[in-house]
């Protein structure tokens, strides 16, 4: 390396989605829009979860976690993009692209362990439906979430200290919309042959694990809905999973979509199309997905939002439990989640 180029950078410029002057004011509607809606409609599911006693059950315990963390995905780019085009400026301190880089990887890879999560809840609700409530205790519920959590900050926190190390040259530019670790690798004239084997080691680890989770889980599910005799009962076990496989197959679909093609010079094209499905748009359609045929959500909803069942559903009995298990014994009341 030159020694012209040696010179460490303080900030760094995110080029992102458009460099393009025509674009901005559409781009800026846009992403209000969608970081609006995103906001809004996790935020109104979470209310509905945590107001009715009704959905105080581990599958809306999941589903009320995933609402949160789709909030603060989006929030960790959508902000900060919207300022970039307003300013027409999208210089960003060396603190705050490490930050960000935290944050979306830690609530990236929550989002897919959540995923998984909630595929166990499935798995135990249809095949152990009468040991549903001894399986998923409070105990393991937290299990379940707090784990998850601890993996997916101590892989954010490795990432982060590893990239600190590094020194950055001159050129300051980022090709993307947000500071991703791939991106900032190329701006570094350190050695990165560390970055890049923790980076694939850790790929490896939280890509395959909640994927393989959720593949299995729903191998053992289609077992058992198989063998009911009839046409009905493997519809109603079916409609059980249908939102939770739809955003699976948006989350996964979209990854593999990208990353399975081979590299080519609008690779960071698809990059930033990729994160930008999986940071924006799929945390924007997961309430619209959850709620859309699901009975007791919307019955909660028009509680929350037309406001007369919102005291009487705050003050939930002590120990007040619902006994009947969200599987085979339940797909009446609970037709998709």
């Amino acid at each position: 390396m030159e020694p012209e180029n040696q010179t460490a950078v303080s900030e760094f410029i995110l080029l992102g989605l458009s460099g393009k002057p025509q674009h901005q004011a559409l781009l800026f509607g846009m992403l209000l829009s969608i970081y609006l809606v995103t906001i809004f409609g996790n935020l109104l599911i979470s209310l509905a979860i945590v107001t009715d006693c009704r959905l105080h059950t581990p599958m809306y315990f999941f589903l009320f976690n995933l609402s949160l963390v789709d909030v603060f995905l989006s929030s960790t780019t959508v902000p900060k993009m919207l300022v970039n085009i307003y300013t027409r400026s999208g210089a960003i301190p060396f603190a705050g692209c490490l930050t960000q880089m935290y944050a979306f990887h830690l609530f990236g890879t929550m989002d897919s362990f959540l995923l998984a999560v909630m595929a166990i809840d499935r798995y135990v609700a249809i095949v152990h439906p009468l040991q549903y409530l001894v399986l998923m205790s409070p105990r393991v519920c937290g299990l379940l979430l707090g784990v998850p959590w601890v993996v997916t900050n101590l892989q954010s926190l490795v990432h982060t200290c590893l990239m600190a190390q590094l020194t950055f040259c001159a050129s300051s530019e980022i090709s993307h919309f947000f500071c991703d670790l791939m991106p900032l690798l190329k701006l570094s004239c350190s050695d990165t042959h560390t970055n890049e084997l923790v980076i694939l080691a850790f790929g490896i680890a939280m890509g395959v694990s909640p994927l393989s989770c959720i593949l299995l889980s729903y191998f053992c599910i289609f077992r058992v809905v198989f063998k009911i005799p009839s046409a009905q009962g493997k519809w109603k076990a079916f409609s059980t999973c249908g939102s939770h496989l739809t955003v699976v197959s948006l989350f996964y679909g979209t990854i593999f979509a990208v990353y399975l093609q081979p590299t080519s010079p609008t690779s960071s094209q698809k990059d930033k199309a990729a994160a930008l499905m999986c940071g924006v748009v799929i945390p924007m359609l997961n309430p619209f997905i959850y709620s859309l045929r699901n009975k007791d959500i919307k019955a909660a909803l028009r509680k929350t939002t037309v406001g007369p069942g919102l005291k009487a559903n705050l003050f939930c009995k002590h120990g007040q439990s619902y006994p009947c298990p969200p599987g085979i014994q339940s797909l009446s009341r609970n037709r998709d989640v």
